[in-house]
């Protein structure tokens, strides 16, 4: 079973018990200040998006409440964040080699004591509809590597529906919380979309 619900997470989480949750995969906004000016994809308008303040970092408070409410966790952006050290740290390699004005990498922190692991795969072209949207194929691999079956799955900044995608894809039970209504509901057609054709859809 798939909740997602476009409400602020730090209400939604307070619904739950501690631990409530195995695994939390979470992508928060890392509160860099991104500025993206053309090399827009699709029907995107990333200089209308800049403008709706996506990019504000999470709090202590949030982070407290995240760990309360979940057995284990992988943060993306956490080199963003004053987190504990962590020996497994998982690298999304974009495979990007010419062009040095995007990032090639993108660092995530988790609560594992494991190696830590590339993930190499070039995000596929095409219409966005967040821009910090990451592959449905990304959120696969993390859930086949660290996650068990039976597993109940927290997402608190669902943005694009990547991560709810791949756990109904694999059949995983998830809980997401989106706050901003556009995303949200962009996000929820994508999510239902997906639903319709069975699974048999993958990016």
């Amino acid at each position: 079973m798939i909740e997602y619900y476009n409400e602020d997470c730090m209400v939604g989480m307070k619904r739950y018990e501690d631990k409530h949750f195995d695994l939390a995969i979470v992508d928060p906004p890392y509160g860099i200040g991104e500025k993206f000016k053309g090399g827009a994809t699709g029907k995107m308008n990333f200089n209308e998006i800049v403008n709706k303040d996506w990019d504000k970092a999470p709090s202590r408070a949030y982070f407290d409440e995240l760990f309360r409410v979940s057995k284990n966790q992988i943060v993306w952006g956490g080199n963003y964040f004053n987190l504990p050290p962590t020996r497994c740290l998982i690298i999304w390699d974009k495979q990007i080699s010419e062009d040095f004005s995007l990032a090639m990498l993108e660092m995530a922190w988790t609560s594992f004591n494991k190696l830590a692991k590339i993930f190499r795969y070039s995000n596929p072209k095409g219409d966005k509809i967040h821009p910090t949207q990451k592959p449905v194929k990304l959120y696969k691999w993390l859930l086949h590597n660290y996650a068990k079956p039976g597993d109940l799955i927290l997402d608190t900044h669902v943005g694009s529906a990547s991560s709810l995608i791949a756990c109904y894809g694999m059949g995983f039970d998830a809980v997401g919380f989106e706050l901003d209504k556009d995303y949200y509901e962009a996000s929820k057609k994508r999510l239902n979309d997906f639903m319709a054709q069975g699974r048999l859809f993958d990016e």
